[in-house]
């Protein structure tokens, strides 16, 4: 039988012997339940005690899984990546040890920490060079680039998604991102009429800030106007922009 070693998540997760001994037996179906309903510190009560109950190996190993997510979700990224890691270490099935991985570079991403998502992803390319979750991959290695101003680099992967997956769920996305210019500007709305957008550029003009709208069309078509500020060399410089803008009561995202 399959046993996570809790030990190594005392960081992580914290639980009661007296708490798990008053609860009645758990699913894995009400961990993934609490999952869809983003009950994050639900799951991270819930997994120590299904893990108690000794489950089977998939079953344990799904459950880590999803701890390791609700710790992600609440921006708890060093925890989360230590509970990856060691479901890795336990050598799970292979979908979901690359799913695992991806959900590090995710987080390294969400911490700004954009060289160690590169370094991963390069990571899990090369132990997984057939992953099914290769066009993802690739994504994460573009959007991870583009933040460290990588051009050309974070180009390659975005035609390598067009070229060699463009069924897939990223090549729109893919398509997208290489029509953007090459610097950093921060979006401020998305508007499906184009006379929305024009008003909200206008008054950010008046702010003495230059704005200006771009185009765009959703995968199942829908056209969007979206309005961005400012054309900056360095993602610095856009994250105080950000800033700014946010304290002006806009609610801002550094693009691409």
């Amino acid at each position: 039988m399959y046993v996570m070693n809790l030990r190594k998540l005392s960081a992580a997760v914290i639980f009661f012997i007296p708490f798990l001994m008053g609860l009645s037996s758990i699913a894995l179906k009400d961990i993934e339940t609490a999952i869809i309903e983003r009950n994050y510190p639900q799951v991270e009560t819930l997994v120590p005690s299904f893990i108690a109950q000794n489950p089977n190996k998939d079953e344990s190993d799904a459950a880590q899984y999803y701890l390791g997510l609700s710790l992600l979700y609440l921006s708890k990224y060093s925890q989360a990546r230590e509970v990856f890691d060691q479901l890795i270490e336990y050598k799970p099935q292979v979908r979901l040890r690359d799913k695992a991985s991806i959900a590090i570079i995710d987080s390294y991403y969400l911490q700004e920490h954009y060289h160690d998502a590169v370094e991963r992803a390069h990571a899990l390319l090369k132990s997984s060079p057939q992953s099914e979750f290769e066009s993802l991959v690739y994504l994460k290695l573009a959007r991870a680039n583009l933040r460290l101003a990588r051009w050309d680099e974070a180009q390659k992967y975005l035609k390598k998604i067009v070229g060699s997956f463009p069924n897939s769920l990223e090549a729109h996305a893919a398509k997208q991102l290489l029509e953007e210019k090459q610097n950093f500007s921060v979006q401020i709305g998305a508007f499906l009429e184009r006379e929305r957008a024009e008003q909200a550029a206008e008054k950010i003009k008046q702010k003495d800030e230059y704005a200006f709208i771009v185009e765009t069309v959703d995968s199942s078509g829908r056209k969007f106007y979206r309005v961005r500020v400012g054309q900056l060399s360095l993602l610095k410089d856009a994250k105080e922009l950000k800033k700014k803008l946010a304290n002006l009561g806009y609610p801002s995202e550094v693009y691409p």
